[in-house]
């Protein structure tokens, strides 16, 4: 049972570092090779890589708050937040694995934009798709930690909601 449970335990750990740590290395080569506002395009420009310093959050959304605001909202409220998730994902062991490892990559994610936010004062985003009806704005590989981590917790309860809807409607028949 102890056994189970630091092997759980480092893999949660192994899981937040590697999130985390792809995230940091991809900001840090872009902080590095490319100048704010800079723009590289490739394969036929359906892929941007520019750098932009987001002082918001999602989109710059919270942008124009002031300096205080913004440290509640974009960085205290969510370390607060991200520690309960480490928590929740620490000591609950009964979850299916889609749903720990889901969540273990939005926690990440969050860490690596938070630790960005909290060291530098805002986020570094540099990836832009542009594929004619599917475009985006632009984002950072903690983004994509974290819409990954969205989509597997998602795809989890949807699983679970058919296999328990299923159940039910043949204890109907």
């Amino acid at each position: 049972m102890l056994t189970n449970k630091i092997v759980r335990t480092v893999f949660i750990v192994l899981l937040l570092i590697t999130n985390i740590g792809c995230d940091q290395m991809s900001k840090s080569i872009v902080r590095n090779a490319l100048a704010e506002n800079e723009r590289i395009h490739l394969f036929d420009e359906r892929i941007m890589l520019t750098r932009v310093e987001n002082a918001g959050a999602f989109l710059s959304l919270g942008d124009s708050l002031s300096d205080e605001i913004k440290f509640l909202l974009l960085v205290i409220i969510p370390v607060i937040v991200l520690t309960m998730a480490v928590m929740f994902l620490l000591t609950r062991s009964d979850m299916p694995k889609s749903l720990f490892i889901g969540l273990a990559f939005v926690i990440g994610g969050g860490i690596g934009n938070i630790y960005d936010r909290f060291i530098y004062g805002s986020v570094t985003d540099f990836i832009h798709l542009d594929f004619y009806l599917f475009k985006t704005g632009i984002f950072n590989m903690a983004d994509v930690s974290i819409m990954t981590g969205v989509f597997v917790v998602l795809i989890s309860f949807m699983i679970k909601n058919t296999r328990n809807w299923e159940t039910e409607s043949d204890t109907l028949l």
